[in-house]
């Protein structure tokens, strides 16, 4: 009987560079005739790894050559990549696949309307956020060529929740109507049209061999489909099937148990499989293809860029399983010996990507040496490649970044934000300041930011009413001390509004076909942004999602809520990645977990290596529990996990790696990878790279630093202000550099954007109420409820203040109404609200505005404070500050506020803050007497004005410094401390 045919069976073991061994091996099998070799098919798994192939038959041939045709079998246009092989034109055509986002949009439209008839509405949004995960789903179904039919058929022996219940019941209907939807079109799933040509060129390759070489490559994918092409081309006659680090080594035991395992004979339960080991996958793909690892032989082909066997040996053993790492006591010290990698652990995520970048380019000192970054952190590789522009090197990641990070992306998402906020100043601003906003001519750029500053400047303070006609309001009837800044801004908002309004209006008309908003986002992104939104790649990205978007959407949800239009598109464009055109330095390359399989380099760095960036946490199914996975054959949610630690191990293979993590994120401290500490455990003695630490601390610390001084200027004494006002006092005083900063260099802290309401604004709020109630409503108590109901209805009004500071100051006012009242009936009677003052004297003008005055039964006059907070203390008036309530004195005393005059003997502050359990409280700095540490009443205006003329001739009229924080215990306000650089010098005097 003849011999049967040995299968073409190989690996490459995890220490080699797999596409530099493929290379050399088959130019050393089939490169003595150029037509074989160019005869030849090679199958790999990626298009990035075709690349990556070829780059290495250029590298093993050293001049020219005729490449075999290279094939990506997960390329979704594998018949035209493989030509006649795989979809020959007498066969019957095999129909299209349907379009990735019509498909998206379908199972969106069933999944809300099988949501809606279960009484569990889904906005659009989460619609097409679930029909991404159902479409997921459904692949690995057909991948794993699992018949939707089995749902039915599952016999669930123990209840699942009522939540799995409801996500099985709605995926059964959702399966069943999706292949009426799919023969309407004429199309088939994309998966199911890969597994169809897979299944006809493994039919038509055992029927009609090729004539020259076929060689899969790197393919570890253990889908049925994968393992039949591949058990076909092992048994061609010049077939060839190369794994990528299959351990041979391993005993059969531990290979046994990593499963998947035969029911047990009475229960029918399964052992669970070992999916999180490295070598789960491809004893997976084995068991499939129905070969024995013992089949397979070593690749017999190395390259330069290979490490020493030994390194295989420890990458095993550190990745054994659980259960064997009790073992690892007897393994010899230099099986265990991780030579050639460094480890390097760093403070933080910014700390750890400046690391890698010092190691990037210090690699690039060697001549012709390559180093590449691989990490499945994308916030990390961003990090790298920005610190790269420090040398002006640039480094592209090869992994793409999404669309959502991009310019054109956040422009659509800043246009649909600011919308579904009804333009709110932050979002508004956002948008009009976006970097491609009047981008094309620099001039027209520079014209446009200084309209956009203008509306900042008026926008500032609480928010407007929504929508664009509140920030019209706002311009036209603000408070009438900005009504400069916002005349300066009218002129700029009415050129802006305009092209803001079409959205605004279909923002505002609620649910209506997706299309249509489509439509008038693209219109308004063009107004706006000109060719600038759609140019460069990732402007032509988002244009041909948005076209895409606009052409499918009438297959799906039929209208959808303006307002979630947001989280839509933010779903889509983060599926988008966009990855740059070539021309990046050659020597250096940042990749993804995908895009590093089959790569090699000099220098592999591996970053991010902590537990929930490498491995990555599993995303859960939201429709299959994993019960039901396990039942119907699908791989666990944890087999990711293997496949990141299969990829650690090919990338830990390279000669000369560095491993970096971090030891907290932005949040809190992190967590080793448990790759990181299982080499750890292995190899005690492992090298660190410390160095890369210190430079990475030291590239930035300056040898020396200057100490700054408290600042304490001087300027002339006829450059200084002769005007101040009774509320100034305080403040040159105590902190003479703020009085300084505001008055002599001009320089007033800006309110917020869409700031909440601050004290200042409250207290502005309220005095207006009581002013108006005294000089327009006599007094009377119903007519102060009605003020206030009307600054609660204000759209200005902030809601939270509507809510909780309203009801709290109706109250107050109660007491404020009845105290004024008890205050007239006893005698008094209000001379003068809110009154305007100027006084000459020590050589300055002083003004001040008193918020009431009343005049006693005997003519002597009661100077009243509103205070919304808390009124000053007794014991800072009698240290000299504090004074305003004697310096107001002082004025009307001199006839300063109009037919208001007499001599001030009472001074109060009315709080309307709690006072106990109730709202209201008078309070005095002042007494008959001086008890409790106040002032003496008769004696407070003297005080004051000694006082006030001190300060005055000391800082106004005569020379002293303006000194930083003098009095710091009266200086509470700090919007100056950063101009003074308070942090480096307070406190060391």
């Amino acid at each position: 009987m003849a011999e049967a045919k040995r299968l073409g069976l190989y690996t490459i073991p995890i220490h080699r560079a797999f596409a530099d061994a493929l290379a050399v091996g088959l130019i050393r099998r089939f490169g003595s005739d150029p037509i074989a070799l160019a005869q030849g098919m090679v199958l790999v798994p990626t298009n990035r790894a075709k690349r990556t192939v070829q780059e290495a038959f250029v590298r093993a041939s050293g001049g020219g050559l005729l490449l075999p045709r290279l094939v990506a079998i997960g390329d979704p246009e594998l018949d035209e990549g493989a030509g006649s092989f795989a979809d020959p034109a007498d066969a019957t055509p095999i129909p299209p696949a349907i379009d990735p986002l019509a498909r998206r949009m379908i199972l969106a439209r069933l999944v809300a309307e099988e949501r809606q008839r279960a009484g569990r509405p889904v906005d659009g949004a989460e619609a097409v956020r679930l029909a991404g995960d159902l479409a997921a789903t459904l692949d690995q179904l057909l991948v794993e060529e699992v018949d939707p039919a089995a749902l039915r058929d599952l016999n669930l022996d123990e209840a699942l929740s009522a939540h799995w219940e409801r996500s099985l019941e709605l995926f059964r209907i959702v399966l069943d109507r999706w292949p009426g939807e799919l023969a309407s079109l004429g199309r088939i799933d994309l998966a199911d049209r890969r597994t169809r040509l897979l299944k006809r060129l493994c039919a038509r390759w055992t029927a009609q061999p090729p004539k020259g070489f076929v060689c899969a490559a790197g393919i570890a994918t253990n889908a049925p489909a994968i393992a039949r092409i591949q058990k076909c081309v092992a048994g061609l006659p010049r077939g060839m099937v190369v794994l990528p680090g299959l351990d041979l080594a391993m005993d059969d035991d531990e290979w046994a148990s990593l499963g998947p395992h035969a029911p047990d004979p009475v229960t029918g339960r399964r052992r669970r499989s070992i999916e999180t080991h490295p070598q789960y996958h491809l004893k997976l793909l084995l068991d499939r293809m129905g070969v024995n690892r013992r089949e397979f032989v070593r690749w017999q082909a190395a390259s330069e860029h290979d490490a020493t066997p030994t390194r295989s040996r420890a990458i095993a053993t550190a990745l054994s399983p659980a259960d064997r790492t009790h073992h690892w006591i007897d393994v010899p010290a230099a099986d265990r010996r991780l030579s050639g990698v460094r480890m390097v652990e760093l403070a933080t995520p910014a700390e750890e990507a400046q690391a890698i970048a010092i190691a990037l380019r210090e690699a690039l000192e060697t001549p012709g040496r390559t180093a590449a970054l691989v990490t499945p952190d994308r916030a990390l590789a961003r990090r790298v490649a920005a610190h790269m522009a420090r040398w002006d090197v640039a480094v592209d990641d090869s992994a793409g970044q999404p669309l959502s990070l991009l310019a054109p992306g956040t422009l659509l998402l800043a246009l649909v934000e600011a919308a579904a906020q009804g333009f709110a100043p932050v979002a508004l601003l956002a948008l009009l300041k976006h970097p491609l906003v009047r981008s094309g001519e620099a001039e027209q750029r520079v014209v446009w930011l200084d309209g956009v500053r203008r509306l900042d400047r008026a926008l500032r303070g609480p928010r407007p009413a929504p929508g664009l006609a509140g920030i019209e309001r706002h311009l036209r009837e603000g408070e009438p001390r900005d009504a400069a800044i916002r005349a300066a801004a009218q002129s700029f908002w009415d050129i802006a509004c305009p092209l803001l309004t079409p959205l605004a209006t279909a923002f505002a008309a609620g649910a209506q076909p997706l299309a249509d908003l489509l439509v008038l986002l693209r219109e308004t992104a063009s107004e706006l942004a000109g060719d600038a939104a759609w140019s460069r790649p990732e402007g032509r990205a988002a244009a041909e999602l948005i076209a895409a978007l606009e052409e499918q959407a009438p297959i799906g949800p039929p209208t959808i809520d303006p307002r979630t239009l947001p989280a839509l598109l933010r779903t889509l464009l983060d599926e988008v990645a966009v990855r740059p055109p070539q021309g990046a330095h050659p020597r250096l390359a940042i990749l993804g977990l995908l895009e590093a399989r089959l790569q090699t380099a000099d220098l592999m760095i591996l970053g991010g290596l902590n537990e929930g960036v490498w491995p990555q946490l599993p995303s859960p199914d939201p429709w299959l529990a994993p019960r039901i996975r396990a039942d119907l054959g699908l791989p666990g949610l944890e087999r990711r996990i293997g496949l990141a630690a299969h990829d650690f191990a090919g990338a830990l293979g390279a000669r000369d790696v560095i491993l970096t993590r971090a030891a907290r994120d932005a949040t809190a401290p992190t967590i080793a990878s448990r790759l990181w500490l299982r080499l750890q455990a292995l190899d005690d003695g492992l090298e660190r790279a410390g160095h890369l630490r210190d430079w990475a601390r030291a590239i930035d610390t300056p040898d020396r630093y200057a100490a700054a001084s408290r600042p304490a200027p001087r300027p002339p004494v006829a450059q200084r202000p002769r005007r101040i006002s009774v509320t100034e006092v305080d403040r040159l005083k105590a902190d003479p550099y703020a009085f300084y900063a505001k008055r002599m260099l001009r320089l007033s802290p800006l309110d917020a954007v869409d700031a909440d309401p601050t004290a200042a604004w409250r207290g502005t709020a309220v005095h207006g109420v009581l002013e108006r109630w005294a000089r327009e409503d006599g007094l009377d108590p119903a007519k102060l409820h009605r003020r206030l109901q009307a600054l609660s209805d204000d759209p200005r009004t902030h809601p939270l203040l509507r809510a909780l500071w309203v009801p709290r100051l109706r109250e107050a006012i109660d007491w404020v109404a009845a105290f004024t009242h008890e205050k007239l009936a006893e005698g008094r009677i209000v001379a003068g609200v809110e009154c305007d003052g100027r006084l000459e004297i020590a050589g300055v003008e002083l003004s001040g505005k008193a918020d009431r005055i009343d005049r006693a039964s005997d003519g002597s006059l009661a100077i009243i404070d509103y205070k919304t907070g808390k009124a000053p203390s007794a014991k800072a008036v009698a240290a000299g500050y504090s004074l305003q309530l004697g310096l107001l004195g002082l004025m009307a005393e001199r006839g300063c506020f109009g037919g208001v005059r007499g001599t001030a003997t009472a001074f109060e502050y009315w709080s309307l803050t709690k006072d106990g359990d109730r709202f209201g409280k008078m309070t005095s700095p002042v007494n008959v007497d001086g008890s409790k540490g106040r002032v003496v009443a008769d004696d407070f205006v003297a005080i004051a004005k000694g006082h006030f003329e001190n300060a005055v001739a000391r800082f106004l009229t005569g020379d002293e410094a303006f000194t930083a924080k003098l009095v710091p215990e009266y200086a509470p306000y700090a919007e100056y401390d950063q101009l003074m650089r308070r942090d480096e010098w307070y406190g060391r005097e």
